[in-house]
């Protein structure tokens, strides 16, 4: 394993001075998915009348096709998916390696997000792992991040 491997990921914030991520932009149906992350708590739409919970936001439940949906919290507790180990610097500034995984949240099968691992060796990354929500805040938008479960029990 080259050095570069073993080193923490690190938030996007930390990952180099100068580097400038893009960011979603808001509007009125994903407003609360971007900004709630202010309070700590992962939001997600869920439907108000067959309890499905749909991400990304849209206007209609894929399950019972209703439009009564609106934003509620989640445990912000899942499993890591899948992952990849990105070792190309995208942009100037941006220190690599950092990890980009698909985390399955444990509120509903299929309920997952892609995001990075943060607060672990790259190579300590691992398919099962425990992960928590974390929140990176960036002008007025809070990303969601993942770093290990046990991160956080120890603290």
């Amino acid at each position: 394993t080259s050095p570069s491997r073993t080193a923490n990921s690190k938030r996007p914030s930390e990952m180099g001075a100068g580097y400038q991520r893009m960011l979603p932009r808001l509007d009125d149906l994903n407003r609360f998915y971007w900004t709630s992350g202010e309070d700590g708590v992962l939001r997600m739409l869920r439907c108000q009348d067959c309890s499905f919970w749909v991400h990304p936001p849209q206007p209609v439940c894929p399950k019972c096709l209703t439009k009564h949906l609106a934003p509620e919290p989640l445990s912000g507790r899942g499993t890591v998916f899948s992952y990849t180990v990105n070792e190309k610097a995208w942009g100037p500034g941006l220190e690599v390696p950092y990890v980009i995984g698909v985390v399955r949240l444990d509120e509903q099968d299929g309920l997952q997000l892609t995001t990075n691992i943060c607060g672990i060796a790259s190579d300590q990354v691992h398919i099962g792992m425990r992960v928590r929500v974390t929140f990176d805040h960036d002008e007025d938008i809070w990303l969601p991040m993942f770093e290990p479960e046990a991160i956080r029990n120890a603290a």
